[in-house]
This record gives structure tokens, sequence and C-alpha cells, in this order.
């Protein structure tokens, strides 16, 4: 078994490297993750996180080292343990983060080529947006973003709370304002989760020739 790319980790990251490498179907890749499958119930339905996140189900369930600042307290990290990494756990909330800090990056600390100008093409590369298509959004991307399908009723009285305060209200919170009060877009399809693993390697790319995913599965080291 012999391989030109053997990509450690099927977290977020894992899946698009094993999707990108492996999109030529000549190259050999093989995606080793430590965790299961994604093919539990759970993993496509939203409220899913609520059994992942507090336990060390499919979780890694990390803590810090103690801290001063907590009294001595460890922080809990919960870390997506099963093809798609933490984004198969997590909230599900679309955020880039804002332009300036990938400048300040690039500009302050080292980070050369991690501009916001550098990467703002491949956001949009990722991303198909139902909502937005424009210069911050792109669609047709693997990455499927969605409007709340089922917004908390008292989500829409916080809201009105908003407005009546006279805060601004925000419908894009990738647009070029982050400043302002509303809902998050999600990385949901159909109601459904849409993890990095069912975005990047649908079943159609999992059956490659070129590709070998091996769950359950651990590097022990690298020579």
């Amino acid at each position: 078994m012999e391989y030109d790319y053997v990509v450690v980790g099927g977290g977020s990251a894992g899946c698009v490297l094993a999707r990108r490498l492996s999109d030529d179907g000549v190259t050999r890749v093989c995606l080793i993750e430590a965790g299961p499958p994604d093919d539990h119930i759970l993993c496509r339905v939203p409220l899913g996180a609520a059994a992942f996140i507090p336990y060390r189900w499919r979780n890694w369930g990390f803590e810090t080292e103690p801290q001063p600042g907590l009294g001595g307290r460890r922080g809990y990290q919960p870390r997506g343990r099963m093809l798609g990494g933490s984004s198969g756990i997590n909230a599900m909330i679309y955020m880039r983060g804002h332009p300036s800090d990938y400048d300040d990056w690039a500009a302050q600390h080292g980070a050369a080529g991690w501009s916001w100008s550098d990467v703002l093409p491949y956001f949009r590369r990722a991303e198909h947006n139902e909502r937005l298509d424009d210069a911050l959004h792109g669609r047709g991307g693997p990455l499927n973003v969605a409007d709340i399908t089922t917004p908390n009723p008292f989500s829409d009285a916080f809201l009105q709370a908003c407005d009546d305060l006279q805060l601004p209200r925000n419908a894009d919170f990738n647009g070029p304002e982050q400043e302002g009060f509303g809902y998050f877009q999600v990385t949901q399809k159909n109601g459904e989760r849409w993890s990095a693993a069912r975005a990047y390697l649908p079943p159609e790319i999992r059956a490659r020739h070129n590709l070998h995913i091996a769950t359950g599965t651990r590097a022990l080291r690298i020579i």
C-alpha cells in the first residue's frame, strides 16, 4: 500500500486536502482518521451537538493546563473525533473572522500569503451560499451555507428588543460590517449539518479508486 500523500487527521482541513489532492484521479491519497466514520444519525441532525459536546463520544474532550486566571481550573476543549473532525460536532456557525485580523497577521506577524485579499478567493471557492452571491460570497462550492430554517422564538424576541433600542441589524456577519445583531448563517443543507466530511467527501468522492479513507486508525510515527 503506497501513496503519494498520506493525510494524518480527517478533520476539516484533512477532508479538504484529501478531496483536492485526489481530484486529478491520478494522485494516490490516504486519509487517516483516529475516530469513526460520520455515519451516525446524530452527525446529520443539528441537535446532535448536544450529545457530542458535553461527552467524550466522537469527541477528544481535551483540557487545557491549569489556568492561573481561573483559580487553577482547567478549561474544557471539545474537539471532534470522527471523519469531519470538529465540523461534525460544532454549532455550525459560519463565521470567517474580521478582514483586519488577516491583514494584521500578514503585515505584523510574518504570515505571508494570509492577508484578506489572499484568503478571500479561497473562502469564495469553498462556499455555496444559498442567499448571497457577491464579491464576498461564493456559490457552487462544496460547503453549503444557509440561513437558519427554524429560528428560536426567543431569538426573535431578543432581536425585537434590539430594534426597540435602535441597535443596528446585521443580515450578514461575513459582510462589509460585522457590528450589529441578527441571525448567523450556518453550515447546513436542507436543515441538516453540512460538515467538512459531507461537503468535501460525499459518497462519489469516497468511492474514488485513488483515495483510501482509513477510519479508526492512528498514525504512530512519521519517518
